[in-house]
């Protein structure tokens, strides 16, 4: 069985006051101080870039709770780490329309590029990687989410640069949304502080075309007789696809999922994905 886990050593001093000052900010918000566990794992997760057992420790002490509450509640969301990570979270999204649209071969040419698989993190500490579920981002898919801002429209090759970029240092720009930081910066904006950047909300950007095409409806808008992807040439009525100003975004169209498919693929891209030889026929 082993000798039992000691308890979590406690944050040095000044960590602790700092945190500890942020911590009663937070549970002043809320009626009943065990409702600030959320923002309050996102603070510690701010210091040190995951959950740790110290963090546990310091969040149970401060809301009067046992560390098996609040280990229930970080183990349950999946955004918050349990183990330490890089600078960069690149999610991948593998639900069914961004797979459909290329997602799997993404995260696929990722885990090859990066040499790391599902959850890991690259040896510079720059990059964690991960397949995650949908972003809600549908019709922009395939979709990959750095540090939960969106790059839509991308293809194995656009993913790869951008995950080249986060690692060299160069400024990446997301696709809709506030300017990029690191992943502990993220973690204590979503424990609600500011963000002290000065352009940090200027970021814009809101649903697309297809999503927004209920609400119109629902407003007694009219509309296109039908709908067609962004990507396509055949925009309704003849007007011009709405743009993406990430400098990320994918070359259009972007790739199928499964090359194998009956459909047959519809890019040129090579079949088989990262490292396949056969060129795929009827692309544009």
């Amino acid at each position: 069985m082993g000798m039992p886990q000691l308890p979590a050593p406690d944050y040095p001093a000044e960590v602790r006051a700092r945190l500890e000052a942020d911590a009663r900010e937070v549970i002043a918000r809320y009626p009943d101080s065990r409702s600030a566990l959320l923002p309050l794992l996102h603070l510690v997760q701010s210091e040190e870039g995951h959950v740790s057992r110290t963090g546990v420790r310091f969040c149970a002490e401060l809301l009067g709770l046992t560390t098996a509450e609040v280990t229930a509640v970080a183990t349950f969301y999946s955004m918050y780490r349990r183990a330490p990570g890089g600078d960069y979270h690149v999610g991948v999204c593998t639900n069914t329309l961004c797979a459909v649209l290329g997602g799997d071969a993404i995260f696929d040419a990722l885990r090859a590029h990066l040499r790391i698989g599902n959850g890991g993190t690259t040896e510079d500490g720059k990059v964690t990687l991960e397949h995650i579920e949908c972003n809600a981002a549908c019709d922009f898919a395939p979709v990959v989410m750095v540090n939960w801002e969106f790059f839509d429209n991308q293809t194995p090759d656009s993913a790869i640069r951008l995950v080249d970029d986060l690692r060299a240092g160069h400024a990446v720009q997301p696709t809709r949304g506030a300017p990029l930081c690191t992943y502990q910066e993220t973690a204590r904006v979503l424990a609600g502080f500011p963000d002290p950047r000065p352009d940090a909300v200027e970021g814009g950007g809101s649903a697309g075309h297809a999503s927004l095409a209920g609400l119109r409806l629902a407003r007694g808008e009219a509309g296109p007789d039908r709908l067609v992807a962004p990507r396509s040439r055949d925009w309704p009525g003849g007007r011009t696809p709405p743009g993406h100003p990430s400098s990320h975004d994918a070359p259009q169209p972007t790739s199928a999922s499964d090359p194998r498919h009956p459909s047959g693929p519809v890019t040129g891209e090579p079949r088989g994905g990262p490292g396949g030889s056969q060129a795929a026929e009827g692309g544009e």
